[in-house]
């Protein structure tokens, strides 16, 4: 497992430069990098302001999906897989067609404290 951790102060967009925000950024964990929550495969991530158009129609990216690399080596909090910056993850139009992966700009480590 190699990667750094996602927190709630990450900076993630969808392929078309939408921003993607994890709906309740990991309110409910106390595990913090940099005082930030650390986000979850349990987080919804919604995307904002993504102008993606098929043919002359809208069809803009409105959600974020991540999958854990699984395995049972990777780091949980409260039994629930977190993201790292090299999670795979893939971005969806509101139909569930698939946009492409989401873009996560480069997290600094922190510290991490609970």
């Amino acid at each position: 497992m190699t990667g750094n951790l996602v927190h709630g102060g990450a900076v993630i967009s969808c392929p078309h430069g939408g921003r993607a925000v994890a709906a309740a950024a990991a309110a409910g964990t106390s595990v913090r990098v940099d005082g930030l929550p650390v986000v979850t495969a349990a987080d919804l991530f919604t995307v904002s302001g993504c102008p993606h158009s098929v043919g002359g129609r809208p069809q803009p990216c409105t959600s974020v999906r991540w999958t854990p690399a699984g395995g049972g080596d990777e780091v949980r909090i409260d039994g629930v897989p977190v993201l790292l910056d090299t999670s795979a993850a893939m971005c969806f139009s509101a139909g569930l067609v698939p946009q492409g992966p989401p873009v996560v700009a480069p997290v600094h480590q922190g510290v991490s404290s609970r």
